[in-house]
Parts: structure tokens; sequence; C-alpha cells
């Protein structure tokens, strides 16, 4: 099942869940990742299901490569090269283009600016929360002629505050660079909530609507979890403007 949302502007949000591809185990079976262990033709067959789903044409999904950093990259022609690019941030001013992130726990952020045109997709696992990779995007999306204060910003199935476990020095880190990002598990743990803190990011960069997504990955069976499940596949979030 994939999660849509639309605005009146004409901004698109898609969500996609684990299921409704042709993956095997362990990556059944709407797995979208290709760089996980998946065969590659049943990753390109769940690209072009999702595609189809959401009306869009595979070709005018943009993938990244992504690696935990702050690169943006602009989107507007097809990957040149060896593909993708090694990014974990994307933005287009281009109409009917849709930017895609792929995650299993980390926080996939979709922002949109209906009335420039311009989208924007970051990826916010906890060394690009720290490194300010969603700031990066909306300054990326701003060159374009964005504004924060219109961008609309929503946040895909994420592991949540209460789930995401890590070493008190590691939550300290956190709740240091980025305030308010330091949690604890419902047991008592110390944790991090990346939700949390790109909200406070997005908040700092002037953008004024962040609906964040209920789901944590970790705690539904509907969602892959690398933390749940180690070897898995990844669902992907997608933003785009119609054309």
């Amino acid at each position: 099942m994939i999660e849509q949302q639309h605005t009146a502007g004409g901004a698109h949000f898609a969500f996609t869940d684990r299921w409704g591809g042709v993956s095997a185990a362990p990556y059944e079976t709407l797995n979208l990742g290709g760089a996980v262990g998946d065969r590659s033709a049943a990753v390109r067959a769940n690209r072009e299901l999702a595609a189809k789903e959401l009306g869009l044409d595979p070709t005018d999904v943009r993938w990244m490569r992504q690696v935990h950093g702050r690169e943006v990259v602009t989107a507007d022609a097809p990957w040149t090269g060896d593909g993708p690019p090694e990014a974990d941030g994307v933005v287009t001013a281009r109409p009917g283009l849709a930017l895609a992130v792929l995650t299993a726990d980390c926080t996939p952020v979709l922002l949109a600016d209906p009335g420039a045109g311009v989208v924007g997709a970051a990826h916010a696992g906890r060394p690009g929360l720290l490194a300010g990779v969603v700031p990066a995007t909306v300054e990326a999306m701003c060159a374009l002629g964005a504004r924060p204060e219109r961008i609309l910003a929503r946040t895909g199935p994420a592991v949540c505050g209460r789930c995401y476990e890590v070493p008190e020095e590691m939550r300290a880190e956190a709740e240091r660079t980025v305030p308010g990002s330091g949690a604890t598990t419902g047991r008592g743990t110390p944790a991090i909530d990346i939700p949390a803190g790109v909200a406070r990011q997005l908040a700092a960069c002037g953008v004024r609507e962040v609906r964040l997504s209920p789901v944590c990955t970790l705690e539904s069976a509907d969602h892959f979890s690398y933390r749940r499940e180690r070897v898995t596949g990844r669902q992907a979030s997608y933003v785009w403007i119609a054309r």
C-alpha cells in the first residue's frame, strides 16, 4: 500500500510500506532499495510498480546514492555517468519530476513550495541530522526560488524517539548539535528522536508547516526496519509538483 497526500497547489507526497511487490524474503515484498542484496530485476519491477501506482513514469523518478552526509544535488535531466550521485539531499524546479528517498529507520524529509514550483527531499539519519542535511536542502531549494515560509514539510515512517536507543554520549552529542533531539526510550534509556530534531531544524530555517509521520518503523510490521531485521528492504518516500 502507498499512502499519498496532495495539496491544492499541486504538491504530491507519497510513502510506501513493504507490501505489494515481487521481492522474496527477507526483502518481501516491495523493496525499493538497490543496494541491500535483493535481485536487481525485482527492485526494477518494484520501482515500476510503485511509479505506476503513483501515476509517474519510472524515468521521471530521481534516486540518490545515500551516504549519510549533507551533500545536496539539483536534479533536472537524467543522471549521467555511473547513475545516481552520492548525496543525501536532492532538489528540483522541474514539474513532474519526482524525488525519492530510501529508508528503513532513518527519517525521510519531503519539502515542497508549490508557489515556486520547487521540491526537495532529504535522507536524515543520525549522521545526516547532525551534519545538517535538512537545512542544506532548504537552502538549495531557496537557491531555486523557494521561500522557507511557503515550504510544506512532511516526514515519512521512521524509528521514533522512544525506540531509537543509543549510548548516553551519543545522545548528548545529538542534543548539543541539534537541541531537542535528545530523548528517552520507553525503558528509560538514552535515545535520539530524529523526527523531532528534523522539526526543530526546519523551524529554525523558517519552515512553518511541518507534519511528522506517526509511524515508527521499528514498531510497524508493515514497514522495513534495519534495527529490527538487519537484512531487509527499503521503503521510499516521494515528492513532486504536478505538471
